[in-house]
């Protein structure tokens, strides 16, 4: 069937961020990134609106995607940059959704993928073995920590790019409904872990349910949360006066107290005062050892481990009200 430019746009208009355009036209890894990242973190989407008609011709067999002449695809630093960002983005979210996977598996893995999907975009396409490898390689170098998602992306975007070829010409296009079984599997599996860690701490069906909507929250925000933790990692926010920056490991390690406390607390970084108090009260309901007589050394530890989230999370701020 012939696609329809004025389809194209209109879907671009409406769903353009989660891909819809791409998909329409037959561009399902354009389309599984453009829902990953919510357009290419916005500006990308955008972009798309000079490309649209060429693409549409495309999908029409009125033109030839690319120049295909030589056996191996130009180099391109805007494919270059994207498998690096989107790279780096998908470590992250690792990071956050999977804290339970140890770091030298979980991060490369996702590295890996992000940069082998951006390389997937449209006629060209890598080879995933080594890509993934440089990922694994460049991560235990760095021993798994979250600066590891930088040298990993970018080792893993220098392997795709050295390998990349033209994908093959006349390959059948599976059904639609396929098509978009394969792509709703994709976005599962991505989103699935987040939406787990934000459900976790909840306890009882009404606390779930109440859950539910932060836990979408967090999901629509997880690129702009990722971007900032970025930021902050390569010293681009967050910027602090010579004073702090001479007392960085303390620092630190007083960020890795809280973060850990909110993890106990089954909460995101940054929750309000009232998020702390009201998890807090329903973890301790779930784990007080009177309550699990069946397993009063796991209760035990859990309801230490809660006391201590709390008063590290709500100490500092019944101070600052005090003073």
């Amino acid at each position: 069937m012939a696609k329809r430019l004025l389809v194209a746009y209109g879907l671009w208009a409406l769903g353009g961020p989660l891909g819809l355009h791409h998909l329409y036209l037959g561009r399902d890894s354009h389309a599984l990134l453009w829902m990953l990242t919510l357009g290419g973190f916005g500006g990308a989407w955008l972009w798309d609106f000079w490309h649209i008609p060429g693409w549409v011709a495309t999908a029409n067999g009125a033109k030839v995607p690319g120049d295909q002449g030589g056996t191996v695809p130009a180099l391109s630093p805007l494919r270059l940059l994207g498998q690096v960002t989107v790279g780096m983005y998908f470590g992250v979210v690792a990071a956050l959704g999977l804290p339970w996977v140890p770091a030298l598996l979980a991060q490369p893995l996702a590295v890996g993928l992000g940069v082998q999907l951006v390389s997937s975009v449209g006629n060209q396409t890598t080879e995933a073995p080594s890509t993934l490898a440089a990922a694994f390689l460049a991560s235990l170098l760095f021993q798994g920590r979250v600066l590891a998602v930088l040298p990993a992306s970018l080792a893993a975007s220098v392997a795709a790019q050295r390998h990349r070829r033209y994908k093959p010409r006349g390959t059948a296009r599976p059904r639609l409904a396929a098509r978009l079984y394969h792509l709703g599997l994709a976005c599962l599996a991505f989103a699935a872990p987040l939406a787990f860690r934000g459900l976790c701490g909840a306890a009882g069906v009404l606390s779930t349910l109440l859950a539910l909507p932060r836990a979408a929250a967090e999901l629509l925000l997880l690129p702009l949360r990722s971007a900032w933790v970025l930021a902050e990692v390569l010293g681009i926010a967050g910027g602090s006066s010579g004073r702090e920056r001479g007392d960085g490991s303390e620092r630190s390690s007083w960020s890795q107290r809280q973060q850990r406390a909110y993890e106990v607390l089954g909460l995101p970084a940054g929750s309000s005062t009232e998020d702390v108090h009201r998890s807090y009260r329903e973890l301790v309901k779930v784990w007080h050892p009177d309550h699990n007589r069946q397993r009063a050394e796991e209760a035990e530890r859990r309801f230490i481990e809660l006391q201590e989230a709390y008063e590290e999370l709500a100490g500092p701020r019944r101070a600052a009200a005090a003073g």
